[in-house]
């Protein structure tokens, strides 16, 4: 960048400034004091003039010292007073003498006119330039106080340690590209502008969270050499009308000023919400920030060399007025990356861990679909924090998939007190899961079960599917919603109808929104046809959601209830017919979950088929997966819920 020092330190440590300010006040306070003070004795040492005759007639001064003004000294008791000459009173030298006292004489330095104007006017210049600093920091600090309530926000970017370039960000690597571009254009825009092309004005990236939105804004300030400004949406609005719109206008006016730049707004949508579509009346501060960015962007007045980059993971919400051309002329999707990506995020990662050579890069990757850039930094960060924990040199990659199932299924609850019959009911519980995916065709190869508490699951039967995967046909999902009973239907089968738990709630609400959705937005009912029945209902902002589509009768609905509860109870049927004809194998499996609480898919077959499993250790750390990769989290069914609260991401 332009500048190095960071422009809010100003070079001085904060420290010096306050020790400075301090002593400033209290030499302040002692002149103000001085000047106002009497200057003199007090009451209890100060004598009339004939009190002070009477004592030398009597004997009882010692010494006295003549000043032109007054007279002060020492009592034969040792005690000082001080008393005012009489004006054109002579002094009686000869009774002085007379009594003994010891006389002497001083004469008082005048000071001239400028020096007395100055004793005197030093602590009001001394509190006067405090006043003037206190209130000159707080202009520098825009928002920090009530005369920066309409400056911008926006810092200037500085990276002297920790810098971003695009050789830091992997997995996206088409994102990566659109904006390389804008890079280019800054560094060389003749290259572009001699076929007639334009900057583009703005670019918006459009992502989940953690895929790398804001990594990737970090290396463009990296790699532009040009200044840099970000700022986030929240820091425009202010509950006081009008302050958005005006750090607005000063954000570009400090642009203006360091052109060609670039301007990094992270989480936009926070101020470019769709307009008038609030719940009630509109937000005037929000909509009137708004409009000043939209005009800002390209309205009469041209703002060259001025880029804007926006982040957002909700572009459904933003208003129309601001995607347009012109505006943000492109708009960069950062997805999760697919296999490949992952693998070449992970390297980027692991360059700063030491590494046992049995760490594959590759084999993770396939064991993680799913998984954003920001997982795959929490999943190195996690394993390398085990082998500390651990006491080891290098990463292996025991601590890989250790770190990857605390990840995905949540920490061991290692603490938590299990009666038997629970520990029991549990393992039947996972085992039908489990059973289930095995036998029905469409469900992904069964990966992990464990009876071992985690998170908020007692536990966990862990399916990963064999491919990247971008849609699901009706077979899976219908594969999905039998192996969501799987468990409940096993209980069943074990215990009988009068000992079913709250254990299977979060199953039956996985089923239960799956099979809505594949009849009310997915078209898979016959019925009903290839019309979509209900509205997102996460835009609630937007103003078109309702409880109940209003356009959609209370027949269409009666038919809609019955297709749903159709295919749950198809989905039940399925599970109790694999469970029922297969009750042997759910015992055996159960068995091996009780002895060992964690099997690999591998190892469940082996303990379906009454083969010996082959470990002698009993906690089930299993080799890395060899699936091939995937699209989306896996799918977990916990065994309970406590308190009943919503389920994690992906269970």
């Amino acid at each position: 960048m332009n500048d190095d020092r960071d422009p809010q330190e100003g070079g001085t440590n904060p420290w010096v400034k306050s020790l400075f300010i301090w002593a400033g006040i209290l030499v302040a306070l002692i002149l103000f004091v001085t000047m106002f003070d009497s200057g003199g004795a007090t009451a209890d040492d100060t004598l009339s003039y004939t009190e002070f005759m009477d004592r030398v007639e009597q004997g009882e001064v010692q010494s006295v010292e003549i000043n032109e003004t007054f007279l002060q000294g020492m009592l034969t008791d040792q005690t000082t007073f001080r008393t005012n000459r009489l004006p054109g009173v002579p002094l009686p030298e000869e009774t002085l003498r007379d009594n003994g006292v010891e006389v002497s004489g001083r004469t008082e330095e005048r000071m001239g006119i400028w020096g007395y104007i100055l004793v005197n006017l030093l602590p009001f210049v001394l509190i006067f330039g405090i006043a003037f600093f206190i209130i000159r920091q707080m202009q520098k600090n825009a928002g920090s106080g009530a005369m920066g309530f309409g400056k911008s926000k926006a810092k200037m970017l500085t990276e002297r340690q920790g810098k971003v370039t695009f050789d830091d960000v992997a997995g996206i690597d088409e994102a990566r590209e659109e904006l390389q571009e804008i890079v280019e254009f800054l560094k060389d825009p003749g290259k572009f502008s001699r076929l007639g092309g334009q900057i583009p004005k703005g670019a918006l990236l459009v992502g989940s969270p953690g895929t790398g939105k804001t990594l990737l804004a970090r290396a463009i300030a990296g790699e532009a050499g040009v200044p840099f400004f970000t700022i986030s949406g929240s820091d425009f609005v202010e509950m006081f009308v009008g302050v958005g719109a005006s750090r607005v206008r000063d954000m570009f006016e400090q642009a203006k000023k360091n052109a060609p730049c670039i301007v990094f707004i992270d989480e936009i949508d926070a101020v470019g919400r769709h307009r008038g579509a609030g719940l009630g009346n509109g937000n005037d501060e929000r909509e009137q920030t708004l409009n000043q960015l939209l005009v800002e962007m390209d309205g009469f007045e041209a703002n060259e060399g001025i880029i804007i980059i926006a982040a957002t993971n909700r572009p459904d919400v933003l208003d129309p007025a601001l995607l347009r051309p012109g505006r943000f002329d492109r708009q960069v999707v950062v997805p999760k990356p697919d296999i490949e990506g992952r693998e070449k995020i992970l390297d980027v990662h692991m360059k700063k861990v030491p590494l046992a050579p049995d760490v594959d890069a590759r084999t993770i990757a396939r064991g993680t679909p799913g998984f954003s850039g920001a997982d795959l930094a929490n999943l190195v960060n996690e394993a390398a924090l085990l082998a500390a924990r651990k006491g080891k040199r290098l990463v292996a990659m025991d601590e890989f998939e250790e770190a990857k199932d605390k990840v995905m299924m949540g920490s061991e609850r290692k603490s938590m007190i299990m009666t038997e019959d629970e520990k029991r009911a549990t393992a039947y519980h996972e085992a039908g899961h489990a059973l289930v995916s095995l036998h029905v065709k469409g469900c992904d190869p069964l990966h992990k079960v464990t009876i071992i508490p985690r998170g908020r699951a007692l536990g966990v039967t862990w399916n990963l599917p064999d491919r990247d995967r971008y849609s699901m046909s009706m077979e899976q999902m219908k594969a999905r919603l039998a192996l969501a009973f799987g468990g409940r239907i096993a209980e069943q089968l074990i215990y009988g109808e009068d000992s079913l738990n709250t254990g299977a709630a979060n199953d039956i609400q996985q089923a239960t929104d799956m099979a809505r959705a594949m009849v009310m937005e997915y078209g898979m009912s016959e019925k009903l046809g290839w019309l979509r029945y209900r509205d997102n209902q996460d835009e609630v902002f937007l103003g078109h959601s309702v409880a109940r589509n209003q356009q959609v009768s209370e027949e269409t609905f009666k038919v809609i209830d019955s297709e749903i509860r159709r295919l749950i109870e198809e989905a039940e049927g399925t599970a109790r017919a694999v469970l029922t004809d297969n009750l042997d194998e759910l015992h055996k499996l159960a068995g091996a979950l009780l002895e060992y609480e964690t099997l690999s898919g591998e190892e469940a077959k082996l303990a379906i088929a009454g083969e010996d499993i082959g470990r002698g250790d009993d906690r089930g750390n299993m080799p890395a997966p060899q699936t091939s990769g995937g699209s989306s989290i896996p799918k977990t069914t916990p065994r309970k819920r406590p308190f009943g609260g919503p389920a994690p991401e992906g269970a």
